[in-house]
């Protein structure tokens, strides 16, 4: 399955077209030919392990290059280089979700060129979204497209789930500017320009306040968008699950909020993560787009966001059961999917297929960083090793910085417990964090050449 993803990848690298105003080869979305900021920026998070057969992440130079000059990128953008939406069209752009795969990027090869070259492109379009995508009291609107959502129902009855913003406060938007306005303030740090855009830890301040105050239901213990009335909404999505990617929530919020992933009336269902809970009246057994549907590239932020903040184990749990239902559907159908079906072991309605495109996270980066529990951040020289299977299991040529490649092999154990036997073949030398067990960790020093730990 892995290496058939990355057949299905390579086979949508396409060139620019003359005139287009495109810098560079790219990889397509898998969709109608156009390319889309979102799934540009979630395909780039498993696309950057292949980084050494084909610069993937330049595709993210095509929207830098369509910039508008006030900092705008459309979130969709045709073959041709025009752009398919008008700037104030309320679908016209979003998610901002560029810096947090220009930062994975980062900590996997140490790219300080390229982050200095795309610094202040990011800023730019957080600022345009803050100038353009605000209400009066500073918090951020979106629509069903612009937040890739389509047809979460989400707005009252009179709008448009799809095109209409329904003067509303859209949750995960919000929490998205909370998120890369701190990336953005992290890649500043390492650049020595931070100073730049001091202004955005005011913004992550007002907007944790606010939705501390006004979007958290302390009775259903959970994050809502909030109406024009100031009243909430009641549709529980995974749009909430945002906030685990950003500090809003207290320990005991998020304690209740991860809660409903384990509760099988609202989000665990025979295939994990549905986009919206299944108590609601909306929800589809066959997923019906974003209404129960399960996303790779959402499941991805849930099961990164869950890690982060300590619940590895639900995190790895989940993490299993999206990578074990995508491979018995890639086993019944030979191919991905751009979306599956969250009460069978099937694709989702109408979903398309060969989908490497976004789908392309759960075969390879979940497989990676949860399955064999492999992760790493070059800025810190920290190569991280979740040792959770009991089979010998292991990878070889991992990319580590700019030239590093690391080989990893653990032996089989008889249970979990059982102190891990390592073998690591390495052209670099790094700190390597061994977790295994119930809390048990290790932390070795590995130099260039082969050693058994």
């Amino acid at each position: 399955m892995y290496w058939k993803a990355w057949e299905i990848a390579i086979g949508n690298i396409r060139q620019p077209l003359p005139g287009s105003g495109f810098v560079t080869p790219y990889l397509d979305t898998a969709y109608n030919g156009n390319i889309f900021m979102w799934d540009s920026a979630f395909m780039m998070m498993f696309a950057r392990y292949g980084f050494r057969f084909f610069p993937f992440q330049k595709t993210l130079d095509n929207f830098y290059a369509k910039q508008h000059p006030d900092g705008f990128i459309c979130r969709e953008i045709m073959r041709n280089g025009a752009d398919c939406f008008e700037r104030y069209d309320p679908v016209s752009t979003g998610p901002n979700l560029l810096p947090w795969a220009e930062i994975l990027y980062y900590k996997q090869f140490g790219d300080r060129e390229r982050l200095n070259r795309v610094f202040p492109v990011l800023c730019a379009y957080y600022k345009w979204l803050k100038l353009n995508r605000t209400w009066p009291n500073g918090t951020y609107w979106s629509s069903g497209w612009g937040t890739g959502m389509d047809n979460m129902p989400r707005v009252r009855s009179e709008y448009s789930m799809i095109y209409s913003h329904g003067h509303m406060v859209w949750l995960d938007t919000n929490l998205q500017q909370i998120m890369t306005a701190g990336i953005l303030l992290e890649m500043g740090l390492y650049l020595e320009r931070w100073q730049e855009i001091e202004e955005f830890e005011d913004e992550i301040r007002f907007l944790t306040d606010y939705i501390q105050k006004n979007l958290w239901d302390e009775e259903s213990g959970f994050l809502y968008d909030q109406y024009a009335d100031g009243t909430l909404s009641t549709t529980k999505g995974i749009i909430a699950y945002w906030a685990l990617l950003t500090d809003v929530l207290n320990k005991e919020q998020t304690d209740r909020l991860v809660e409903k992933l384990t509760d099988k009336d609202s989000f665990n269902r025979p295939h994990r993560v549905p986009s919206l809970s299944a108590d609601h009246p909306k929800y589809n057994d066959r997923g019906r787009y974003w209404q129960g549907g399960v996303w790779p590239g959402a499941n991805y932020m849930v099961i990164n966001g869950l890690y982060q903040k300590g619940y590895t184990e639900l995190a790895n749990e989940i993490a299993a059961n999206h990578y074990r239902s995508v491979f018995e559907v890639y086993k019944n159908t030979g191919t991905f999917w751009e979306y599956y079906a969250p009460e069978a072991i099937e694709p989702g309605f109408m979903a398309r297929k060969d989908f490497v495109g976004w789908t392309g996270l759960p075969p390879i980066a979940v497989f990676i960083e949860y399955i064999l529990g492999i992760k790493s951040d070059f800025s810190e020289n920290m190569l991280t090793w979740d040792i959770v299977q009991t089979e010998a299991h292991g990878i070889s040529n991992y990319p580590f910085g700019p030239e590093g490649t690391v080989s990893l092999k653990v032996s089989e154990r008889k249970n979990q417990g059982e102190v891990p036997r390592i073998t690591v073949e390495s052209t670099v030398s790094f700190k390597m964090r061994i977790n295994w067990g119930k809390g048990q960790t290790r932390e070795v020093e590995i130099k260039p050449g082969t050693q058994t730990i």
